[in-house]
């Protein structure tokens, strides 16, 4: 058994690097056809993977809407249970696997009642992004999940970035300016040029005015 599974990471931002405007409008940043792309990538993967901010702000389903399209398990890191009982993530949960990762001791009828709606909790040590992302990987390979694409927000892009977890990077860039927003990723810590996180260059191609960067570490 592999320690973790591979992870995909990918996100679409403006030119000048933002995700969302200073509202937190990400409502469409990227065009028809690269979202198409991002249900291919949610069919090709064992694993989809969001943070909390993510299903507070969007309330996404984070399922495959492509035709015969496999939708893949939702992985949830939720440090203190705050997914709402109405979200989209509980009221689907008896027909698409979800696996919420939280911290020690949550709360106990928080748990259970994110339990009844079939949602399966892991309490894991805290860490970057508020959870320990090694431990994590390593019980979702515990679960026979090979691969993950983890699709956001700003926090859990940047976390995963800070601990060099990420085996490939897909960047959707969209003809736009923001300005002032959500940078697409945060602090990592690099205070020279030295110290940068460097990716190879798979590819380069134009789905619509957006460009799709593919880059391997």
């Amino acid at each position: 058994m592999n320690p973790r599974p591979t992870v995909l990471l990918s996100y679409a931002q403006s030119v000048d690097g933002r995700i969302a405007t200073i509202t937190g409008d990400s409502r469409w940043i990227s065009g028809d056809d690269t979202l198409t792309l991002a249900h291919t990538l949610r069919h090709q993967n064992d694993a989809i993977m969001v943070g909390i901010g993510t299903v507070l702000r969007d309330d996404p389903e984070l399922s495959c809407r492509l035709p015969e399209g496999r939708s893949p398990v939702r992985v949830i890191l939720d440090s203190a249970l705050q997914t709402p009982l109405t979200s989209r993530i509980a009221q689907t949960s008896g027909a698409q696997p979800t696996i919420l990762f939280c911290a020690p001791d949550p709360d106990p009828l928080r748990l259970a009642r994110l339990q009844d709606c079939g949602i399966d909790v892991v309490a894991v040590s805290r860490g970057t992004a508020g959870l320990q992302l090694q431990a994590v990987l390593a019980e979702l390979a515990g679960r026979a999940i090979g691969s993950l694409f983890v699709e956001g927000g700003a926090a859990v892009l940047t976390a995963f970035l800070r601990e060099r977890l990420v085996d490939r990077l897909l960047v959707v860039i969209a003809p736009m300016i923001i300005g002032r927003g959500v940078e697409s990723v945060g602090e990592l810590g690099v205070r020279a040029m030295a110290e940068a996180i460097r990716f190879t260059p798979v590819s380069l191609e134009q789905l619509g005015n957006d460009l799709v960067w593919e880059l391997r570490p």
